[in-house]
């Protein structure tokens, strides 16, 4: 790990007092080694996991940058997910709180087209958007890239991945060619290495592991002979362990679905999430895991990216990921900062190539081990802490967290302590409250009023 001080760096002086503010010291590696660079100007290849520090290096190199007095589009960020962006956008604000008037805007697709041309007419210096958004705001005139001298792919892997190349190529069509490039990727294969050199100068590679303790967590791998007994393995793996909190990685969408849907047959709290799902039912499912609503999460590796959920406790993987460096990322998910995470891996005779390659990677013989005893199937089912209740009421109605917390603790209301995270996007809010106390709160809230008004309200349950 890094001991360099961010002091090290010639920082603007507003930025340096709000690092140490944030409690934020030491540099990571990738931004002890990708900072210096970055704020020369140079372009910069970043390769790092989830949890590795880029975008506050991307993000503090930008700030760095910034003409504030110039209210022009200055910095364009790219990346795969809403979600993703919502995340970076925050980063970035959160960085940026000492520096006074920075317009940060995010642009991205799920959401109306209308609203977002009103706010580019008000001018701003960031955007942070999605490659398909930024590329119909470019292409229709109400994006102007004219002025922009630093632009971020964020995740790059996973927006080829996901067949942004087109979109990609027309956004940097619209940039001006003197611009500083930055490009961070998980993983390097031969396609971001294509697109590197064809949109960046001279780039500097920066590379740094993952930032997991790899003892934190404990790998196990289970050789199953068919589907059926892959469905059977997965149902003792959870029932034996009984994660409050899992993600079961599967490589296609049509098999995170099945999955999913096998599981709640069974009895599990399940959600799927994958890319057939329209943008409010996503945002629904990451909502509902992240409150601890749901215990089981069935994903794919492309919808999963930019999923940030503390505390998970085991990681299964259903099928050997395609990429060896993508199974590494799957299974960082679990024990992160110093807590103990499990991984599980499910695999049979049809997957002893990847089983091979992994081998080679880890530099281990994988040994599959024996499954739990049946008898496990008969264990009662975990059943989540939280339940999740909806409020159509949000943003545009000026509902805030503390009016929530306000509504449902009052006379006749629940504990402060039965209620957990509070979630407030533009149309609706969502609350997880504990599963005993929801009938309770459910009332309190048709009852009584927020913000003066009656909003419908509803426990989302399946």
């Amino acid at each position: 790990m890094s001991t360099s001080k961010f002091s090290i760096l010639a920082l603007k002086p507003e930025l340096l007092s709000n690092l140490e503010t944030l409690g934020y010291e030491s540099m990571t590696p990738i931004q002890e080694q990708s900072l210096p660079h970055i704020m020369k100007g140079m372009d910069v290849i970043g390769q790092g996991k989830t949890g590795s520090g880029k975008t506050a290096a991307f993000g503090l190199g930008m700030l760095e940058k910034l003409d504030v007095k110039r209210f022009r589009i200055q910095s364009l960020v790219l990346c795969p997910t809403r979600e993703l962006a919502d995340q970076v956008a925050k980063e970035i604000r959160k960085l940026a709180r000492t520096i006074h008037n920075i317009k940060v805007l995010t642009l991205c697709g799920g959401m109306p087209f209308g609203p977002q041309i009103g706010s580019l007419e008000h001018g701003a210096h960031i955007i942070v958007g999605t490659p398909g958004r930024i590329e119909e705001h470019v292409i229709k005139g109400t994006l102007n890239l004219e002025n922009l001298n630093l632009l971020v792919l964020d995740e790059a892997d996973r927006m080829l991945d996901m067949g942004f190349q087109p979109a990609l190529d027309n956004i940097v069509k619209y940039s001006p060619e003197d611009r500083q490039t930055l490009l961070f990727s998980a993983t390097f294969p031969n396609k971001i290495k294509y697109i590197s050199e064809r949109i960046m100068t001279k780039p500097i590679m920066v590379k740094v592991e993952s930032t997991h303790d790899e003892s934190t967590i404990a790998q196990h791998f289970y050789k199953v002979s068919d589907n059926e007994e892959r469905m059977q393995a997965l149902r003792l793996l959870l029932l034996e362990h009984q994660p409050e909190s899992s993600v079961v990685f599967c490589n296609t969408k049509k098999d995170a679905q099945l999955v999913a849907d096998k599981l709640v047959s069974y009895g599990f709290t399940t959600l799927a999430l994958h890319g057939d799902l329209e943008q409010r039912d996503r945002d629904q499912t990451l909502i509902r895991f992240s409150n601890k609503s749901a215990n089981v999460l069935v994903a794919t590796d492309v919808a999963a990216r930019g999923l940030d959920i503390a505390d998970l406790d085991a990681v299964i993987n259903f099928h050997i990921a395609l990429d060896t460096e993508v199974h590494v990322h799957r299974i960082g998910r679990t024990g992160r900062a110093g807590s103990k995470g499990l991984a599980f891996s499910l695999f049979s005779d049809k997957e002893s190539y990847k089983v091979s390659l992994l081998e080679d990677y880890l530099d281990t013989k994988i040994v599959g081990e024996q499954l739990p005893d049946m008898n496990t199937l008969s264990n009662p089912v975990m059943r989540p802490a939280m339940i999740t209740l909806q409020i159509d009421g949000g943003k545009r109605d000026k509902v805030r967290p503390g009016d929530l917390l306000g509504a449902l603790t009052g006379e006749n209301g629940i504990k402060g302590d039965q209620v957990g995270k509070i979630n407030v996007s533009q149309n609706f809010s969502y609350v997880a409250v504990k599963l005993a106390a929801h009938k309770v709160a459910l009332k309190k809230l048709e009852s009584g009023k927020i913000k003066g008004r009656n909003f419908r309200i509803r426990a989302i349950r399946g």
